[in-house]
């Protein structure tokens, strides 16, 4: 490599004054400029000979301003200056051409320094500057802007080789990223010293930063993400300004938190099958060589995997949600133990009628899972827009909402599973009302292909098995009168908006809700569900029998094919005492919507 310092330090390298009069022309060393991967050779400038006849000095000096109007600098022998140039060395002390010798010197620092700005851009900016350098040398070497031109010029050189000097760095994986060490930055920094606004050196501290991050994402790749951390610290201390590592952090704690939950989600997978055990123990100890400190997934796989250990797959009680393709998840479940139970009304129970008749004993051998509230507006949302299904409602153009003016349940047209009990948009955390039963079955698929799990309606027996939650009265609590934040039913101190009171109503009770309450807002029963004996009602798979004679004692699903009349289940908002009773039943068409019904799903184990 050339030294530069030689070059450029306004002097040849023999050490004469470039311009002098005792140093030939001849005799100046050439300027060496790097632009590229090669270096050019920048001969030093020669003017070229200019005749001019004697008596001509004005009329060659009207040519040079000529040329010096046309942006003729030094191309040619009849460009401004050489035929300045020649007129100073026979006319020295004219003032003429002194000033359009001036005006040239000053023309030639502005296409020099345009030749730098360019330099970015043009490959052969930096040749270009020198070249105007050279000429400026041999014009004018004590010019004071020209001497301050050709000092720009050498900092553009320095720059230049500091560029390549980090971009070899750069190739040669020597970044310089930490303190004290010498590498690819401290060369980029360098030549933005030098030159302020250096593009190339500009996009090579990006390219430190950059490798940076590749090397923290390689780490990340390696489930290293300590390591990830330690480089996007170095790459953050680059360019402190830029969101870059910020957006790289993000990116790799969003990698983390998807291997994490997919680690969780396949030890609760794995937890399913018979005998995992201890694959699953493998996977939380892959899980917690990723996950954060305190992670609350890697907490719930270890927490699942002891119950395993000591109570089997699930416990009564147990809340757990289980995947969707998407990445979602699914409704919260409640694991609702096994046992047995007396389905139907008791003896001398006011209000009973022998559809729920007769009195007979259910056993459930094997526990199931069932959801923690009502279907809510946002889980069927989620549905809906997966599968662009068309519920029933929304087919038929209506539905039926209660009328504050009348006090009644009225059919209105454009209403659908996305509105409230009067017909006004729902929130999400709203239970989803004007669905038929065919629209629940239609959820309970997506829901199963979703997770690889069989969701379904409950059956009647599985409603009232968890409705009773123990008790063997006619109500859900003990006695006539339901106990303080029982549930959403109607209690004589409910008002509606207009000042409406029920007229068949439980004495002394009021929830605070006239119509549908948000999911969950009450507490729930012995088994840990809400809602089962109002907010609203809810489909459930049997098709309507008068009565349960020869009904199924297992507590499957009593169905018929092709049924139309279905089963509803537990009060509602707008329910009358008689219909809270945990016996209490209704048929209706299957294809019925209004705003007093809901569903909720179960789930096998």
């Amino acid at each position: 490599m050339l030294a530069f310092a030689c070059v450029l330090a306004l002097a040849a390298c023999d050490g004469k004054r470039v311009g002098d009069a005792d140093t030939p022309e001849a005799q100046r060393n050439p300027l060496v400029t790097i632009t590229g991967e090669e270096a050019v050779v920048v001969p030093a400038w020669q003017p070229p000979p200019v005749m001019i006849e004697p008596g001509e000095e004005s009329t060659v000096l009207a040519e040079a301003n000529t040329a010096l109007g046309e942006g003729r600098l030094f191309g040619g022998p009849r460009d401004a200056v050489p035929l300045l140039l020649e007129l100073l060395a026979r006319q020295p002390g004219d003032a003429d051409i002194q000033r359009a010798h001036a005006r040239a010197i000053a023309l030639l620092i502005v296409a020099g320094d345009a030749a730098l700005a360019r330099m970015d851009n043009d490959p052969n900016g930096l040749v270009r500057a020198h070249e105007v350098g050279e000429v400026g040398r041999t014009a004018a070497p004590a010019d004071a802007g020209m001497v301050a031109y050709l000092s720009r010029v050498d900092r553009a050189d320095q720059s230049v080789q500091l560029d390549h000097r980090g971009e070899r760095e750069l190739q040669s994986g020597r970044l310089g990223e930490a303190p004290g060490d010498r590498g690819a930055l401290d060369y980029f920094r360098e030549a933005l010293e030098r030159r302020p606004g250096d593009a190339r050196a500009s996009q090579g501290i990006a390219a430190v930063e950059s490798a940076l991050i590749r090397r923290a994402e390689d780490r990340a790749a390696q489930n290293d993400f300590d390591g990830a951390e330690q480089q996007l610290k170095l790459a953050e201390r680059v360019r402190p300004r830029m969101t870059t590592v910020d957006d790289a952090r993000r990116r790799i704690a969003t990698q983390r938190r998807a291997g994490v939950d997919a680690l969780r989600d396949k030890g609760m997978a794995v937890l399913m099958r018979e005998n995992g055990l201890p694959e699953a123990r493998r996977t939380l100890s892959e899980m917690l060589r990723i996950a954060p400190p305190g992670d609350p997934a890697a907490t719930e796989l270890r927490t699942r995997i002891d119950q395993v250990a000591h109570y089997g797959l699930f416990r009564p009680g147990q809340v757990f949600t289980d995947a969707l393709q998407s990445g979602a998840r699914g409704p919260q479940m409640v694991v609702v133990p096994h046992g047995g139970f007396r389905m139907g009304a008791r003896e001398g129970e006011t209000d009973a009628n022998k559809s729920e008749r007769p009195l007979h004993y259910v056993r459930f051998d094997r526990g199931f899972a069932m959801a923690r509230t009502e279907t809510t507006v946002g889980e069927f949302r989620r549905f809906v827009q997966a599968t662009n299904y068309k519920p029933r409602a929304v087919r038929r153009g209506h539905s039926i909402v209660y009328d504050e003016r009348s006090g009644t349940l009225v059919r209105r047209s454009n209403i659908d599973w996305r509105h409230d009990y009067v017909g006004q948009l729902a929130s999400d955390a709203m239970p989803v009302l004007h669905v038929s039963a065919r629209d629940a079955e239609a959820y309970a698929h997506w829901l199963s292909q979703q997770t690889g799990e069989r969701y379904a309606l409950p059956s009647e027996a599985q409603f009232e098995y968890t409705e009773r939650a123990g008790s063997e009265g006619s109500l859900a609590w003990p006695g006539t009168i339901p106990p303080r934040f029982a549930g959403n039913i109607t209690g004589m101190g409910d008002v509606s908006p207009t000042g409406r009171r029920w007229r068949n109503a439980f004495l002394g009770y009021s929830d605070g809700y006239w119509g549908p309450a948000p999911t969950g807002r009450y507490p729930p029963n012995a088994f840990g569900l809400h809602d089962l004996s109002g907010n609203v009602s809810e489909w459930v798979a049997d098709c309507w029998h008068v009565g349960y004679r020869r009904a199924p004692a297992d507590g499957q699903p009593w169905v018929n094919p092709g049924c139309r009349q279905r089963v509803i289940r537990g009060g509602s908002w707008v329910s009358a005492p008689a219909q809270v009773r945990s016996a209490w039943r209704l048929s209706t068409d299957g294809d019925t919507t209004n705003a007093r019904l809901g569903f909720r799903l179960v789930r096998e184990l």
